[in-house]
């Protein structure tokens, strides 16, 4: 429970914004409004469908707003006659600076990163992609520039071989969740004030910028170890791909043999075989297993079901191994 209860406004979207917007409203801060996305059409019907986060707020009996542009002179005027003492952001779009420097306390946001580290839209899928063995969420202030603002609080997560940004997405959004809380608690008891970035940037920082479906091609020139960080990174979004015989083959849960366990020898950059009821590709450096896979329309099956029933040649993924 917080030392003073604070007014605040939240800004978010999806599932991962929810979590922080349930976690505030029961911290015992005051949540007076919430910022969300437009509703969108959706499916096949193409009928308008709220956020996770609006579906929320109405269950709490939170006010709303979904302004189409956030400097409305309207949006405007609602944000200011809500009085926010903190504005606190996850998961939604770039605020212009008429709203982050609204409120007497500033504005917060939750990022899906060891920040300074994995800075931009997609930071848990790039860093998984990147191999890392541990990740987190930071709270910072917003400013003029993208995750540069003052650092607050972090929490971290260790990462597995076999976690992939799904796994780790939901690990994530429940941390976040917690540490929104704790930073408005912080900042209600004068027990934190934001860090440069600048001071803790060591040269080697990644960026993470947004993914579109394309990014998800697979390249297996790359070594084993890197084509199974970036499956695991690409799952479930934006999705790791291949093409076989033309057609886009989807595909999942990629394992590294063991060291003393026998794998097909001399394969290519992409060139695959089942052997031993196991689906072999090659990469740039040896081979690696993959054991799911999904055609269009077809839903993730074991790559071995999909080939019994296939009707060409299964010799190569991709052109050129990519």
């Amino acid at each position: 429970m917080s030392s003073s209860r604070l007014r605040i406004v939240f800004f978010g979207t999806p599932d991962f914004a929810e979590a922080g917007l349930r976690a505030l409203f029961e911290s015992g801060h005051n949540v007076v409004g919430v910022v969300t996305a437009p509703d969108r059409k959706a499916g096949r019907g193409q009928q308008l469908l709220p956020s996770k986060v609006k579906l929320a707020a109405q269950e709490l009996g939170l006010p709303i707003a979904q302004p189409e542009k956030l400097r409305a002179p309207q949006f405007l005027s609602q944000l200011e006659a809500w009085n926010g003492d903190l504005f606190a952001v996850v998961a939604f779009r770039m605020l212009p600076e008429a709203v982050w420097a609204m409120p007497p306390m500033g504005t917060v946001n939750v990022h899906g990163s060891l920040l300074p580290d994995f800075r931009g839209a997609a930071p848990i899928q790039h860093a998984i992609s990147a191999g890392v063995s541990r990740t987190g969420v930071t709270s910072f202030f917003i400013t003029k520039d993208i995750d540069t603002g003052g650092l607050l609080l972090q929490r971290s997560t260790p990462v597995s071989e076999s976690d992939t940004a799904g796994t780790v997405y939901e690990r994530l959004m429940e941390a976040g969740a917690g540490l929104i809380v704790d930073t408005a608690d912080a900042l209600a008891a004068h027990r934190l004030e934001g860090v440069p970035q600048s001071l803790l940037v060591r040269g080697d920082e990644r960026d993470a910028p947004k993914l579109f479906r394309q990014d998800g091609r697979v390249d297996w020139r790359k070594s084993p170890r890197e084509v199974a960080n970036f499956i695991r990174g690409m799952t479930p979004f934006p999705g790791a791909w291949t093409t076989l015989n033309g057609a886009t083959l989807k595909v999942q849960e990629p394992r590294l043999p063991e060291p003393a366990e026998p794998i097909p020898e001399g394969m290519n950059a992409g060139e695959c075989r089942v052997e031993g009821g196991r689906f072999w590709v090659g990469t740039g450096d040896g081979c690696l297993e993959v054991v799911k896979g999904q055609f269009s329309g077809k839903p993730f099956l074991p790559v071995v079901e999909i080939l019994r029933g296939y009707r060409f040649p299964v010799s190569s993924l991709g052109t050129d191994g990519h």
